[in-house]
């Protein structure tokens, strides 16, 4: 059952209704909906296969639903024009790829693409939020390295970076934490934290870590089988229950000692009842 009040249309940065989405013939979201809070960090989480990727895809407008539709800040999505969604909604997927032998300040230098235009090239404005980015990201140093070069942290660092120099409102982010050790995992995650209080961005994260969603996320949705099973703070959606559900594993929630937010200790999984 979905639990999840909707927020007032003012707090809502991005809105979904009614969003089925489907590859090919398989309908991955049916009949979803959804509200995304403005200024917040959402991670969305749920099983494999349960439709969160896909779900970013359709936030994005890389994948045109069968049914429904998405607002950004107020106008839907399909209205907008590609340079002017570029510029108030940025995607950083779950494998990207850099051109071969591009440098990091190069890479970053792309994503002003959406700001410039035949009348307007490359300006000032550019260099400042290319510069700014590279800072905000610890790169600075880096600027002139192949991108290749770098460590998986870098790297991803780099890409955030390039998401942040696009200078968006909203920024979509699949598992930026994927294959890096845990020590990189909670740098990518101290400055996704730092990009939303300081700067307000709003910020959507897939992540498969339930305690890492809980101590990063101002609002969680659980998805299961494409559809919302549940949204709101980590503490009224990270339950034992809850757990259970979407994932088959019997687990105690607790106080994390650190954060206070709820920390999952699985216990086995539900087919070992």
């Amino acid at each position: 059952m979905r639990d999840c009040p909707p927020p007032p249309p003012s707090d809502v940065a991005l809105r979904a209704r009614g969003l089925t989405l489907a590859h090919e013939l398989t309908i991955v979201c049916q009949g979803l909906d959804l509200d995304i809070p403005a200024g917040r960090i959402t991670v969305i989480l749920g099983p494999n296969g349960c439709g969160k990727s896909t779900l970013l895809r359709g936030l994005a407008r890389l994948l045109a639903p069968q049914a429904g539709h998405v607002v950004l800040d107020g106008k839907a999505l399909h209205r907008y024009g590609a340079r002017e969604l570029a510029s108030r909604l940025s995607l950083l997927p779950q494998e990207p790829q850099a051109p071969d032998g591009i440098r990091v300040e190069e890479l970053v230098a792309r994503a002003r693409y959406p700001h410039q235009t035949f009348w307007r090239p490359w300006r000032a404005a550019d260099d400042d939020a290319v510069r700014q980015a590279l800072a905000q990201t610890g790169l600075t140093a880096l600027a002139g390295r192949p991108v290749h070069t770098l460590s998986g942290g870098q790297r991803q660092r780099v890409w955030l970076a390039f998401a942040l120099a696009q200078n968006t409102s909203v920024m979509l982010l699949d598992e930026p934490t994927t294959y890096l050790d845990i020590a990189h995992q909670l740098d990518v995650l101290d400055l996704c934290r730092r990009l939303n209080r300081q700067l307000g961005k709003t910020l959507v994260m897939v992540l498969h870590d339930l305690n890492q969603a809980s101590r990063y996320a101002d609002h969680i949705v659980a998805l299961r089988d494409g559809k919302v099973e549940a949204c709101g703070p980590p503490a009224e959606v990270i339950t034992p229950e809850r757990v259970r559900r979407l994932f088959g594993i019997r687990c105690v929630v607790m106080a994390d000692p650190v954060s206070g937010t709820p920390l999952v200790v699985p216990v086995s999984s539900a087919a070992g009842d």
